[in-house]
């Protein structure tokens, strides 16, 4: 095993050791013995397969009565079912209690000890996502908790996809007035798919939406960002896919959201240029374009969620539509 005989992950952490009381193991029924919390950081795509091996193993004889809390880290939709990372958990591992984390958390500075900050959420009711955050939080990565799975896992997803808008603008040149406003819109685009998709508002402007989505727009380490800046470059699609080792979730992410959008009615512009480029070969400038020459209308503001709650419920949206 490469990590194991390295000492490090080569291939999405080179350089990063890891500390000699960590012991690498493959999935198996040693690596599992008297597990209490297990943390599924893969992609959304592979998110059921791997807990379905998970779930395959516990069945084992010698994990008889092991019930680990499971987290998931993954930030994306099921393609083909357009679930959420944690419907998968649910119904691939339904014995278990489980949650989610996700926040402006890049990995990189995670392991070199850079100060951080997260959301850890489940519908736990018995004490133990408070345990579990007490356990996970030290003096350089602060744990918050909340019951609001559905909001905190949809900022996670929604905010790769406009951190290639952004990385578009980067890569266009032009300027930090049009990336502000692009960001600006993106969140409001968030708050009205949340909303619908059935996520509180609140958590939309919490470390898991706006603060990860300021990260994600904004970073160096942003594969996300990073491909949009060089599409806005000229470089193509399917170069920039090509033979990666690493996921760039937003690619994925918009073609499912574009589909859920539509099917739940909810307008979204920046969001349907952004898979038009990415799905339907227009090009960036065009996609800028459409966007700068929609009708005009007034800045649409939520301040009052539970009238937003109420309207679309009813089905009608005073705040507008379109970013």
């Amino acid at each position: 095993m490469t990590i194991r005989h390295r000492g490090e992950n080569p291939d999405y952490l080179p350089g990063i050791p890891i500390p000699a009381s960590i012991r690498v193991e493959a999935l198996g029924t040693e690596a599992l013995a008297g597990m209490d919390l297990g943390l599924m950081a893969c992609p959304s795509f592979a998110l059921r397969a791997w807990c379905t091996s998970l779930a395959r193993i516990l069945e084992h004889e010698e994990l008889a009565g092991l019930k680990p809390f499971i987290i998931s880290l993954s930030k994306g939709l099921e393609p083909e079912s357009l679930k959420l990372p944690s419907d998968v958990l649910n119904e691939t591992l339904p014995k278990l209690a489980s949650g989610v984390l996700s926040g402006p958390n890049f990995a990189r500075e995670v392991a070199e000890g850079k100060p951080t900050a997260g959301v850890l959420a489940s519908p736990d009711t018995t004490g133990l996502l408070e345990y579990i955050q007490a356990h996970i939080s030290g003096s350089m990565f602060r744990v918050y908790r909340s019951q609001d799975v559905i909001g905190v896992e949809l900022g996670g997803c929604l905010k790769n996809i406009y951190a290639i808008g952004a990385g578009i603008c980067d890569g266009l040149g032009l300027g930090d007035n049009a990336k502000a406003a692009l960001i600006t819109r993106s969140l409001h685009e968030m708050v009205r798919l949340v909303n619908r998709l059935g996520g509180q508002v609140e958590s939309v402007y919490g470390l898991s939406g706006f603060g990860d989505l300021v990260a994600t727009c904004f970073g160096r380490l942003s594969r996300n960002r990073d491909l949009g800046e060089r599409l806005g470059k000229g470089e193509t699609l399917r170069a920039l896919l090509e033979n990666r080792k690493t996921v760039v979730e937003g690619y994925w992410a918009c073609q499912s959201f574009h589909d859920l959008g539509r099917r739940h009615g909810v307008v979204s512009p920046i969001l349907e240029q952004l898979f038009f480029v990415l799905y339907d070969n227009k090009s960036p400038e065009k996609g800028l374009s459409d966007l700068m020459m929609r009708q005009l209308k007034e800045e649409g503001h939520i301040t009052d969620l539970s009238i937003i709650r109420t309207d679309l419920v009813s089905g009608e949206n005073k705040d507008g539509g379109g970013a």
